[in-house]
């Protein structure tokens, strides 16, 4: 059994390589960073627009569930899940958030303020394995839709519209130990 692990693991992590290296992530990008899904299209965006795509590797990561203690149980602890955000920096002002779920499970972006001196990731990780959503400027959690929903389902797309002021932001997935799992970036909107 932990052989069929390891080796599922180290397929993960050299399949993620090979995707990061080819440069299908960054430069040629997703179809998020197109505007386009497999099952829905992002509208056109009012103001800027930030293309949002989060993947997972999924089964292969799966392990026991969260776990309080550390913050990190399981194949989640070896920080399996991605969130990219394109571009990165942006000017202050009316923004749509388009996300395209690259993975095999569901997940969500919500916006929270980055506090001064934090970096992205360093959120408390509460007992149930999410963040607190306390400032949330919104998110993008509804399949084919805009708004809160149940999370946007793989291979779908999801968007809000949000107005930010200059500052630095973080965007995360608050699924139970998403976050833990590496699924969070920042966005920083300036003057």
């Amino acid at each position: 059994m932990i052989a069929v692990a390891a080796a599922a693991l180290v397929l993960g992590v050299a399949t993620m390589g090979l995707m990061a290296a080819s440069g299908s992530f960054h430069r040629t990008g997703p179809a998020s960073w197109r505007g386009q899904s497999a099952r829905c299209s992002a509208p056109d965006a009012k103001g800027r627009a930030v293309d949002v795509t989060v993947w997972d590797m999924g089964r292969m990561m799966r392990g026991p569930s969260w776990s309080p203690d550390n913050g990190r149980a399981g194949w989640y602890g070896m920080g399996m899940m991605r969130m990219a955000a394109h571009p990165m920096t942006i000017p202050t002002g009316k923004v749509t958030l388009r996300v395209v779920n690259a993975g095999t499970l569901a997940h969500e972006v919500i916006v929270l303020p980055l506090p001064a001196g934090q970096a992205a990731g360093g959120r408390a990780i509460g007992s149930d394995g999410r963040v607190s959503e306390a400032g949330s400027f919104g998110e993008a959690s509804r399949t084919c839709g805009s708004g809160a929903g149940d999370g946007i389902d793989p291979g779908a797309a999801g968007w809000t519209t949000v107005t930010l002021r200059p500052g630095r932001y973080e965007l995360l997935c608050n699924v139970r130990g998403h976050y833990a799992a590496g699924m969070y970036t920042e966005l920083d909107v300036t003057r």
